[in-house]
């Protein structure tokens, strides 16, 4: 009996993309643009990823009718845009939370600090354009509460902010976090950001920024405590 024939290219290796994909899927948890899928990365994976990255990027630049091969502004801009998403802009999908330090609150700190302007980049997952902006935490504690050293803000809130970010959702993103982490008894988050969708498409808008707060504990039910830190928000430039 003669056995069937297999078309070769039927055949394919799995991209590990599709094999991450389907871990997520398997275990039922989201991966929009915003979202952290670190835990379903193994190790030595990152370098793959980027690998496959490359050259779908190389398609894309091929697909512009670019010619990589004589051009060689262009020879190396499938691997230098890997690497920039993968390892740098980006990277708060693909790597863990960065490692933060706690302390209690043994002096029974219940006044208001006030944390910024802490510089944020990030890009909007509508076009990938860069948002370039600030972020200021207002937090106020309580005998339970968990300090945090003034870097290690910038450093959470940088792991939040490397990922394809609406600026509506980031700002929430960054309340959960800091809230989950420090549980105070109030928490303040305001952002303002350059949107670089309208400054260099669209209505090409050079003067527009937005900005956006989320309220928490006694900054949500408290108007003067509200106020003061609105007030007192250090402005830089």
């Amino acid at each position: 009996m003669s056995r069937p024939s297999i078309n070769p290219d039927s055949i394919r290796p799995v991209a590990l993309s599709e094999r991450i994909r389907s871990r997520i899927q398997a275990a039922g948890a989201r991966y929009h643009a915003n979202d952290n899928i670190a835990a379903f990365i193994e190790e030595g994976e990152l370098a793959e990823l980027q690998a496959e990255v490359q050259l779908k990027m190389q398609g894309v630049l091929e697909s512009l009718v670019i010619d990589t091969a004589s051009d060689h502004n262009t020879q190396d801009t499938a691997k230098r845009v890997a690497k920039m998403f993968i390892q740098e802009v980006f990277r708060g999908r693909y790597q863990a939370m960065p490692p933060v330090t706690e302390f209690p609150n043994i002096e029974r700190l219940n006044e208001l600090m006030i944390v910024g302007p802490i510089t944020v980049r990030s890009a909007c997952s509508h076009h990938l354009c860069p948002i370039m902006g600030r972020v200021w935490v207002g937090v106020m504690p309580n005998e339970h509460s968990n300090l945090i050293g003034l870097s290690k803000y910038a450093r959470l809130i940088e792991w939040i902010m490397n990922r394809p970010q609406i600026q509506e959702e980031a700002v929430s993103q960054v309340a959960d976090l800091l809230q989950d982490r420090l549980q105070p008894d109030g928490l303040a988050i305001v952002m303002e950001a350059d949107h670089f969708c309208m400054h260099w498409r669209g209505v090409k808008d050079t003067d527009a920024r937005m900005t956006n707060s989320v309220m928490r504990g006694s900054f949500l039910r408290d108007a003067t405590l509200r106020r003061e830190f609105l007030a007192l928000m250090p402005k830089r430039g």
